[in-house]
């Protein structure tokens, strides 16, 4: 299990303590200082479930400066976003862990965290 903090954010921190809390093994990579390129931000895409433009922070400076909200959200817009995530990794939600059971969840909150903590490679009850 990996987590991908920005240290500053609150959300990332009350993550961390609940993994803490349940002695979840992992590790972190603070995104900021070891920013993820294009294949990585694709991959974890993937585990996710998501497009580019659903996991970014608007309300970013670098959003606005971007002018990110009038971006097409399109498929063939889609390498486009990658690339703006990759060369601004302070745009990707925070905190993203991937789960063992190669899924990932964007953990904002308790229950997202326990829902990533759930997914135990062949699990009851565990989805897809």
């Amino acid at each position: 299990m990996e987590i991908w903090i920005n240290p500053a954010c609150s959300k990332c921190r009350s993550a961390l303590h609940l993994l803490d809390e349940e002695g979840a093994q992992y590790t972190v990579r603070r995104y900021l200082e070891d920013p993820p390129d294009a294949d990585e931000i694709r991959a974890v895409l993937e585990r996710l479930g998501l497009e580019p433009w659903d996991v970014v922070r608007t309300q970013e400076a670098e959003a606005k400066e971007l002018g990110l909200k009038e971006w097409p959200r399109e498929a063939g817009e889609r390498e486009r976003w990658i690339g703006a995530l990759a060369a601004h990794p302070r745009l990707i939600q925070r905190p993203i862990i991937t789960a063992e059971d190669g899924t990932a969840v964007v953990a904002r909150s308790e229950e997202a965290v326990r829902d990533a903590l759930g997914r135990v490679p062949g699990g009851a009850g565990n989805p897809g």
